[in-house]
């Protein structure tokens, strides 16, 4: 801070504030040169003494204050203005879609459950819905908008509500489900959409004793799913063969609220009633980290992986106060930064797009969406804008970022859900040119997998392999991945039977009660037929003796 005489206006002090080159005395720099001039005398402000802004100095960047105990000029010079972070993020905007391109007349699902109750992928958009006799979701492709007619067809295949679906990341025709009848089922929706109801899926996973509220699949590994149920156990699937080849017991006391898979999949975090979050390796069915009481309130948190490894953690503090939460998961003591925002009740359902490392946080219950950026340098988290609306969102669906517009410099698309519609929400980076923008679409994680099931177990990692959107995203690719995957799902009835046949499997849960009753009914009368048979032979070898006696 330096005081000098200001040439332009000598009866007037001027204070000059620099924070790099607080010590060059001399005049002021251009802009605030054109500031001062332009703005004529300086006028007193009526009150207080903390003066009042220029206007003019203040929309070029400089503030020019008047102090009201006497002549003296303050002037914020170019260095000051960085206190304004420079962000390509920092003018990104929401912007509804119109009417006729929303999904009307949709019974989005009342359950008391705090999941998305939304998925979406490149080509369709899942949503949970209320259903009578058990539990439904409906697969709309995402072009098929407007109103929806009530008899169209579901997947329905639950015998309770339905309570969490995750589109599978390496085929966009793979969907699976969680539901309070405490079964995973894994279901592949035709390339067009369905025609008529679907009630049976591929694979049933049953190996939970209560309600599974949370699916999440591998990122990077093929056929490899993960759920959670109230039973307070983790289940990690090869959905390939229908077996349960991971069982995390006895590390949750609690409810689980969330689980996230890191970028390469080789560790996962959980947020729990008992306010602790838990950094977890699977394979080695153990906790390499955890922290007491994240977050101090009682409500529901939730935590996430950030693609540095780090985590990001939504909570309540003691007064209800809503927080968002930034951890090194090398030292869980202290977080790296906590900041409060509201007092709303709705829990903070967190977004993350490691391209760009923006979070977005939906609250269940709000109108509004936050968004912030993640950087390497503190504060770390900074917050950019807030997309506000009407309506309050019942739950939210986030796009992968191959299913985006790259031409519209389109950097993030939600599926916000209504009581009875779902609202496409874009959110755009304003640029000028036509051209496509790097810095905004760096290379993303494409649909192929780094990783077989097998090799996964087998205690390998895979980083996400990445494609570039330069052209946007090209459904070839797709197709030729989904024939592969298309394949392996369709043998998978048969693969699960002879894993069930087999003796030394017993121990896992079989694909379905139904083909486990009708194989014991099947191996049942095969062996009263063997024992038939060598009674018999045991017969006929008796009446030969006999024979050969009477012979003599």
């Amino acid at each position: 801070m330096l005081v000098i005489g200001c040439e332009l206006c000598p009866s007037k002090k001027v204070i000059h504030a620099a924070l790099a080159k607080a010590a060059e005395g001399r005049g002021l720099c251009r802009r605030g040169e054109r500031a001062h001039r332009e703005s004529g005398s300086c006028q007193r402000s009526s009150g207080s003494g903390r003066g009042r802004r220029n206007q003019l100095g203040y929309e070029l960047g400089f503030v020019l204050f008047h102090s009201a105990f006497g002549d003296t000029c303050i002037f914020l010079s170019e260095d000051m203005r960085r206190v304004v972070r420079q962000s390509k993020f920092r003018h990104v905007f929401g912007q509804a879609v119109k009417n006729d391109q929303c999904y009307d007349d949709i019974r989005v699902s009342r359950v008391t459950w705090d999941s998305a109750f939304c998925a979406v992928n490149p080509k369709f958009v899942a949503l949970i819905i209320e259903a009578s006799g058990g539990g439904a979701f409906l697969v709309l492709p995402l072009h098929k908008t407007g109103r929806i007619d009530k008899s169209y067809p579901t997947v329905c295949g639950h015998t309770g509500p339905v309570l969490d679906i995750d589109w599978c990341p390496h085929n966009d025709q793979v969907i699976a489900s969680g539901s309070e009848d405490c079964t995973v089922m894994v279901w592949q929706i035709p390339e067009n959409g369905l025609v008529t109801s679907m009630s049976e899926p591929v694979v049933v996973l049953e190996g939970h004793s209560k309600r599974v509220g949370i699916i999440t699949w591998h990122p990077t590994a093929r056929n490899i799913l993960l759920s959670a149920g109230c039973d307070n156990q983790i289940i990690i699937w090869n959905v390939g063969t229908g077996e349960a080849m991971i069982n995390l017991e006895d590390m949750h006391p609690d409810v689980i609220y969330n689980v996230c898979w890191n970028r390469n999949g080789s560790l996962i975090c959980t947020s729990c009633k008992d306010k602790s979050i838990r950094v977890i390796d699977p394979r080695k069915q153990e906790i390499v980290g955890e922290k007491e009481k994240a977050h101090e309130g009682a409500r529901p948190m939730r935590a996430i992986f950030l693609s540095d490894g780090n985590i990001l953690t939504t909570g309540f503090s003691r007064m209800s106060e809503r927080q968002l939460a930034l951890w090194n998961t090398q030292n869980l003591e202290e977080p790296m930064t906590v900041n409060e925002m509201d007092t709303s009740n709705g829990v903070l359902l967190p977004f993350y797009d490691p391209d760009t490392n923006v979070v977005y946080l939906c609250g269940k219950g709000d109108s509004s969406i936050r968004y912030f950026e993640i950087t390497d340098e503190a504060p770390y988290v900074h917050f950019l804008n807030t997309f506000a609306s009407k309506e309050p969102q019942r739950g939210m669906g986030y796009m992968p970022k191959r299913g985006l517009d790259v031409n519209k410099c389109e950097i993030a698309r939600f599926y916000k859900l209504h009581e009875r519609k779902c609202e496409p929400i874009v959110m755009t980076v304003p640029r000028k040119s036509d051209l496509f923008q790097d810095d905004l679409y760096p290379d993303t994680a494409g649909p192929d997998p780094a990783l077989e099931a097998e090799e996964w177990f087998d205690g390998k990692n895979g980083d996400p392999i990445l494609i570039s959107l330069k052209n946007g995203y090209v459904p070839g690719k797709n197709r030729e991945f989904k024939v592969v995957k298309k394949n392996m799902l369709d043998n998978k009835v048969t693969k699960n039977s002879e894993k069930s046949s087999s003796s030394n499997k017993s121990s896992h849960p079989a694909p379905s009660i139904k083909s486990e009753a009708k194989l014991e009914e099947i191996l049942k009368e095969i062996k009263s037929l063997k024992d038939m048979i060598s009674s018999q032979e045991k017969r006929i070898v008796q009446l030969e003796e006999q024979m050969s006696k009477l012979a003599i």
